[in-house]
């Protein structure tokens, strides 16, 4: 058997020095990384997505309990973005292409109606023990869960927002994460 070649791209660990960008080898390419070295350890994330309605809409689906009433016939609105943004996060590595795929062993989806705002708030936290984060499954499950709501309420309303995709935390690999809070949660 003849012996491998050179790969025609670089899939070292340290990334493109001169972009910093981990995703894109020296050429400027990209690539996957390599975590075959990195340690196995125990990786946590949390992302968190808004789903702001008109007040109307909002105060019909409050009513409603976020469950449609009699017209539901897609079914129960955040049980089904827990069931979506859940499937999502098994899927990552399907959408993003140099997401690795990863054995989660954790997926925790809470949707609740903010007090003050017409907002559903949406938060995803991932966990697996490996050697590279979760935090893109996390941004995965909170995002595809929040346009599951806006596809379940859009008959009401096409002035429905996902707002404030965002990391939260991430914990375990190379560099902890914690999001400043603002006022308003962006």
């Amino acid at each position: 058997m003849a012996a491998m070649s050179k790969p025609m791209h670089s899939n070292t660990a340290a990334g493109s020095p001169a972009s910093g960008l981990s995703h894109l080898d020296e050429h400027g390419r990209p690539r996957m990384v390599d975590v075959g070295d990195k340690s196995v350890t125990r990786r946590v994330a949390m992302a968190q997505a808004w789903v702001r309605f008109p007040e109307a809409v909002f105060a019909q689906l409050r009513q409603q309990q976020f469950r449609g009433g009699k017209s539901g016939a897609k079914g129960a609105i955040i049980d089904t973005a827990v069931i979506a943004g859940t499937m999502a996060v098994k899927r990552t590595h399907e959408l993003i292409p140099f997401c690795h795929p990863l054995p989660v062993e954790r997926i925790g989806i809470g949707i609740e109606a903010l007090a003050d705002q017409p907002v559903l708030a949406i938060r995803c936290e991932v966990a697996v023990s490996g050697r590279t984060g979760v935090e893109m499954e996390a941004l995965t499950g909170a995002s595809v869960a929040a346009l599951t709501v806006y596809d379940m309420c859009k008959a009401l309303s096409h002035d429905i927002r996902i707002e404030s995709l965002r990391l939260l935390a991430k914990s375990g690999g190379r560099h902890d994460y914690q999001a400043k809070e603002d006022d308003d949660g962006r």
